[in-house]
């Protein structure tokens, strides 16, 4: 296997937009499955630390994963206070995951720049008021089965897509080209 080389494990965070001109194909990927279903799963941070878990819309518009919520609900306070979040996409009616398990995580930015949440209304029709944030990306990733094998796929900012393969057995996961 080739040798590879990474740059800073904590760059910076990138938009939606920056991670598909980086992975083009990954990203369109993950966009169609979020686009699967209607509702999601968000993970934030409690005022103690431990995590929140609820249901979210995303919605993929002008460059950017946005995350939309009802105004002072627990998850935008959460949000307000820690902008850390996980976004599980919604694994469907049953077990098989034949499109994969995606998740994000990164920072959520609360956008306040009325112009682009009058542009936001006028797009997207949302129930208001509410709150808007953009996802600033971290990781994501994309689990999913090739015959025997668990497929790991995973993006960071700065990094190459990574592919981990793993078996049911005992076998160590093998990086994959």
């Amino acid at each position: 296997m080739a040798a590879m080389t990474f740059t800073d494990p904590a760059a910076a965070p990138v938009s939606w937009d920056g991670f598909a001109a980086a992975e083009p194909v990954f990203a369109d990927t993950a966009r169609r499955r979020f686009q699967l279903y209607k509702h999601h799963v968000l993970a934030t941070l409690r005022k103690d630390g431990s995590p929140r878990v609820t249901g979210l819309e995303a919605d993929f518009r002008f460059g950017e994963l946005l995350l939309g919520m009802m105004p002072n609900s627990r998850k935008a306070l959460d949000l307000r206070r820690d902008p850390r979040f996980a976004l599980q996409a919604n694994p469907g009616p049953d077990a098989d995951l034949s499109d994969g398990d995606v998740r994000v995580s990164g920072r959520a930015v609360e956008i306040t720049d009325p112009a682009v949440i009058a542009r936001f209304i006028e797009e997207a029709s949302p129930p208001e008021p509410f709150h808007l944030f953009r996802a600033e990306l971290t990781e994501v990733v994309r689990t999913g089965l090739d015959g025997d094998a668990l497929v790991i796929r995973s993006w960071r900012p700065g990094q190459p897509l990574r592919t981990v393969r793993r078996t049911g057995d005992d076998a160590p996961a093998v990086e994959a080209d």
